[in-house]
């Protein structure tokens, strides 16, 4: 019998791309003119939102899998629930924000965000224990 794969693991799965993806940046493996809007206009400014941007999505990363019961630690599910709706609501932003960006290929990730939306709004209508 195969294993049913949930919202939670798609999510895991994309959001560590995106990390993977930001930290090909930050070593340049990747241009960062096609991050960000293309409006980076310096190392260091790259520097500095590429790290922020890891550490949002290792933050994400570990709520979701707390959510999952994959970490065990002792959170109120509000909590969670509440940082879920925040990213959603970023996500939802970040899509239009994507939409008027001055690089194709940050217009093409408004698809990818819209999806992160859709599968944390699918994880926060289903019950905790579920593991969605």
């Amino acid at each position: 019998m195969k294993k049913k794969i949930n919202s939670i693991q798609i999510l895991l799965g994309m959001l560590l791309m995106v990390t993977v993806f930001h930290f090909f940046i930050m070593v340049k493996l990747i241009p960062y003119d096609i991050a960000w809007g293309g409006r980076l206009t310096n190392d260091t400014e790259m520097y500095g939102f590429e790290a922020i941007s890891i550490f949002i999505n290792l933050f994400l990363i570990s709520v979701l899998s707390i959510r999952a019961n994959y970490l065990k630690f002792r959170v109120n599910k509000k909590v969670i629930n509440s940082i879920l709706w925040i990213f959603f609501f970023l996500f939802i932003l970040n899509t239009i924000g994507n939409l008027s960006a001055k690089s194709y290929s940050e217009k093409l990730f408004s698809v990818f965000t819209l999806i992160l939306a859709l599968l944390i709004w699918n994880v926060l209508k289903k019950k905790a224990t579920t593991n969605c």
